[in-house]
Order: C-alpha cells, then structure tokens, then sequence
C-alpha cells in the first residue's frame, strides 16, 4: 500500500510546531502554489446550502471561509493541529456576517464528531505530511464519519508529473522541514482500498509545486452489493 516510496520524515507530533511557525507567511505560500489546486478543490465540492460541512487540517481558513459563506444555512466545522493555523483561521472567519461555524484544535484520527454525521469532507495539504500507516488511520476515520453517499474532496502534493516539478521532491530529501514536512503522494489507491469510489483525479501544477484533486464518495451501497429482483 506504499503509493510512493518515500516515506514522513517529520513526525506529527513536530507537525504542529512546524506549523505554527509558518502560519504568519503560509497565505503568500498558498496564493502562489496551490490557490489553483484548492479552488478546483471547491469547484469540485460544489456546496449547497443546508449540508453539514466538515474541513480537516483547515488552515488558515481560505477554502472553509469559500464553503462556509455557501452554506449558511448549514452547519461548518474546521479542524487543525495547529493553534497557530486556527488563529488565522478565526480572523479570517469573523469577516463573516453569520456565525454557524465552528473551529476546533484537534486531530484526523479522532474527530470529536457523531459517525455518519457529515455530508462533505474537505481536506487539503495534509496527506502529504502523513506516514502511511497514519493515512490508513486518517482515512478510516474520515469513511466513520462521513454519510454514505458523501464527499471526500482533497487536494495534495503529488509526484510531479511536469517538467521542473521535481524541484520540490530534491528540497524535501535535503530538508524536510523547509518544505513544511509535505512530499509528493498518490492517494487514488489507497481510498479506494478503503471503500471510496473516485469520481475524479486531475493534476495541477502552479509554481511548478504538483498537486493532486480528487473526488471520492462513499458508495451508498458496499461494492458488488445486489437487490433482490
């Protein structure tokens, strides 16, 4: 199940401080990496109002502040490792005229959140920073929560596909840290093991940074399922 060779190489428990301290610039870094990446990532979500809306390793809040002014009449949680990360969330989030939003400190592999409770999962740049093991476990927790029928959208680094995109795969093998502990993956395999149905895979690259979109759903009923005649 090793979708790329290369392994983590920073701990999650040093991901939150890595974080932190990079939260002051990280808008300026995503404007010019992977804006592009996280707004198909929203066209892909295609919100509607009145869903209940969950989004893991929210961030500074650019893609949640987009989902929770679409969905006013739903209800909007956010969830990050990094209190430094949820600050800037919070400010950008108070710009909003309605409260239904919530940020929370914590953790993918325990969501403090009911099972099958929620109709559209974002979650974004955050795969990339996993162990693999870890992502099974990130995974299995995103499938317990989410309805059947529901959405997993994500965007992620991925293996470069275009010339020049290699760049950032030599900066991490030198130093992990200066690229915030993210290497390229490939998550289509491994959701799929898990149960997802992928509807869409599509390839980005801004800045010769590489992301990876995709859609997934959990299917209504298990694969190979069959109704009685």
């Amino acid at each position: 199940m090793t979708d790329n060779p290369q392994d983590a190489r920073v701990t999650q428990d040093a991901i939150g401080s890595v974080y932190d301290r990079v939260a002051p610039v990280y808008d300026l870094w995503a404007l010019l990496t992977e804006s592009r990446a996280r707004g198909r990532a929203l066209e892909l979500a295609d919100v509607q109002d009145g869903q209940d809306i969950l989004e893991v390793a929210v961030g500074t809040g650019a893609a949640f502040y987009a989902m929770a002014e679409q969905n006013p009449g739903g209800s909007n949680i956010g969830v990050d490792l990094s209190p430094g990360m949820l600050s800037k969330a919070e400010k950008r989030m108070q710009k909003l005229p309605h409260r239904n939003w919530t940020l929370k400190l914590g953790s993918a592999f325990q969501l403090d959140l009911p099972g099958e409770s929620v109709d559209l999962l974002m979650n974004n740049y955050m795969f990339d920073l996993l162990s693999f093991d870890d992502m099974d476990r990130a995974i299995i927790e995103f499938k317990r929560v989410l309805r059947k029928g529901g959405k997993l959208v994500l965007a992620t680094m991925t293996k470069g596909e275009r010339f020049g995109s290699h760049i950032y795969e030599t900066l991490y093998h030198w130093s992990p840290k200066a690229m915030g502990g993210c290497r390229g993956v490939q998550m289509s395999g491994r959701l799929q093991q898990h149960g997802f149905r992928i509807e869409t895979r599509e390839y980005v690259q801004q800045m010769l940074f590489p992301s990876e979109i995709i859609l997934a759903r959990l299917p209504v009923q298990p694969a190979g399922f069959k109704t009685s005649p």
